[in-house]
């Protein structure tokens, strides 16, 4: 039996970074290029063939849609083609959470697609990103491994795009799952799933758009008046998207600013600031017209009601639904 063949799409990050020295605490991301570190991985001895594409070279930070578009492209063309196995995506902490849930939704699960990264540049003592990488070629070697949507594989961890989130700034510990903590445990070595895939053969959610609808996040905090919400909502604005205090809580001068915009026709979804942050409906959405965000962190769900409104979804209670089935 032949090995499997990946196609690793680089992004940068930190996997790709460098400091010039092993204990120095500041680095540039995105220095190393796909060839290069797949030298390095080939070294491993891995069972897998791999073919690589530089997509881009950068610290996560400046992923955006140019980006976002290039891998969805690469992907699809990828999970259509008899030629690859599975995809591995390099990429920055940072932001990899967006990245993974934005895919999710736009790609069938029909083969595995994982993100992985690094917590500490390639120079440093303790560089993470090979064994995150052998771990993430392993998860994508593994046939059981599509039908559950596209994963991240961090420290020994394999998470759900809809759970994952960076928690912590420092240490290769910092990537947790809520509302499932995660989905696997994964060495070079071995693989072990928690539960059977829960998305076999589905097609894409959502049609990928390069032009998302613009979707401001609002960052509650104490003293808050109803003038942040008219500096942010900006004539290109067509949804807002609160980063509530508790369970989605808003001071009660933005509350009544948000519920004009709704009653005009504005999507407004209520998520948590908190890091496990789970968001019920509660009487006064109704009243307010507001949509309850459920377990997705406001980034996500910034790009749930992006890829919604983009679909022509701007209905509440059909924006509710949506969320609450994810």
């Amino acid at each position: 039996m032949s090995d499997p063949k990946i196609l690793v799409l680089a992004t940068g990050g930190t996997i790709a970074g460098m400091a010039g020295s092993a204990t120095r605490a500041d680095y540039a991301p995105g220095q190393i290029g796909i060839e290069q570190f797949l030298s390095s991985a080939r070294a491993l001895k891995l069972d897998a063939q791999f073919t690589g594409v530089q997509i881009a070279n950068i610290g996560s930070e400046d992923m955006g849609p140019d980006v976002w578009a290039a891998l969805h492209r690469h992907c699809l063309a990828a999970l259509e083609a008899d030629e690859f196995d599975g995809v591995i995506i390099t990429h920055g902490t940072d932001t990899a959470e967006e990245t993974a849930f934005l895919l999710d939704m736009t790609l069938p699960t029909n083969k595995p697609v994982v993100l992985v990264g690094a917590m500490r540049p390639a120079d440093a003592v303790g560089y993470d990103g090979l064994r995150n990488f052998a771990n993430a070629v392993r998860v994508a070697s593994n046939p059981e491994a599509a039908g559950r949507g596209v994963l991240v594989v961090m420290s020994d961890r394999v998470h759900a795009a809809r759970d994952v989130r960076k928690s912590r700034t420092r240490g290769t510990e910092a990537f947790r799952g809520f509302p499932r903590e995660s989905v696997g445990l994964v060495t070079p070595s071995a693989l072990e799933w928690f539960g059977a895939p829960w998305r076999v053969g589905e097609d894409a959610r959502f049609v990928f758009e390069a032009d998302l609808p613009d979707v401001p996040i609002l960052l509650i905090h104490a003293g808050m008046t109803a003038d942040y919400v008219t500096r942010l909502v900006t004539n290109q604005t067509r949804g807002v998207v609160v980063a509530g205090a508790g369970e989605g809580n808003m001071p009660e001068a933005v509350r009544r600013a948000l519920a004009g915009l709704a009653a005009d026709g504005m999507p407004v979804v209520r998520a948590s600031r908190l890091d496990e942050g789970l968001v019920d409906r509660e009487p006064e959405d109704d009243e307010n017209r507001f949509v309850a965000g459920r377990a997705l962190t406001p980034q996500k769900a910034r790009i749930l009601l992006q890829l919604l409104i983009a679909s022509g979804v701007t209905d509440p209670a059909s924006i509710q639904m949506e969320f609450d089935g994810r």
